[in-house]
């Protein structure tokens, strides 16, 4: 089997960490939205407890005020005054809200979707297997290997891929490189289920 050439491992690992980074950040500005949605929540209840306060407050100022016009000299009808300036910023605040609301429900709907596919299966595709562990492949700097005991050989996988296809395709590069017994695999949970079909 031949041996593929340090640089292009080192790219391909550059790559996979590269996207390992920006699904760090996914879970991020995820964790960010979570804290963003618990606050608006809160603001929310704020605003709703304050309208009923102010408006349970212009009944009372109204009701009371209505006992103080039996004298001849106001008008049989009362007008409560308020201004359409205050008016727009509560509608602007709800809209705001709204807006706030509906975003942090997208976020909440990918982070479910993401917590689903973790307990789905992998695809990886397997370039070497060992009688003995070989540790000198497996270095901590590189990330989205899989180092996994297939008994009695320890295989070493490269990529995590979520659908077949896009493992077929990895595998196809890397049998382009000199990798010509390589393979896709299947796991679930850290363990081989199965060998697929190399299509």
């Amino acid at each position: 089997m031949p041996f593929i050439e340090e640089n292009d491992l080192l790219e391909l690992h550059k790559d996979i960490d590269k996207a390992q980074i920006i699904n760090e950040r996914l879970l991020d500005q995820i964790k960010f939205k979570n804290r963003e949605l618990k606050r608006a929540r809160l603001q929310r209840n704020i605003f709703g407890v304050i309208t009923a306060i102010f408006f349970i407050g212009s009944l009372a100022l109204g009701s009371f005020a209505f006992g103080l016009s039996s004298s001849p000299q106001t008008s049989d009808m009362d007008y409560v005054n308020v201004s359409w300036d205050s008016l727009d910023v509560i509608k602007r605040r709800m809209d705001n809200l709204r807006q706030q609301n509906e975003e942090l429900s997208l976020v909440r709907e990918f982070y479910l979707a993401k917590n689903f596919l973790e307990k789905e299966k992998i695809y990886s595709v397997q370039v070497k297997a060992f009688v003995d562990k070989n540790l000198n492949l497996a270095s901590e700097s590189l990330s989205n290997t899989l180092f996994v005991k297939t008994n009695p050989f320890y295989s070493y996988s490269l990529g995590n891929f979520e659908t077949l296809e896009e493992a077929q395709k990895f595998r196809t590069e890397l049998v382009s490189m000199g990798f010509k017994d390589a393979f896709v695999a299947s796991y679930k949970e850290g363990k081989r289920i199965a060998i697929e079909d190399p299509n």
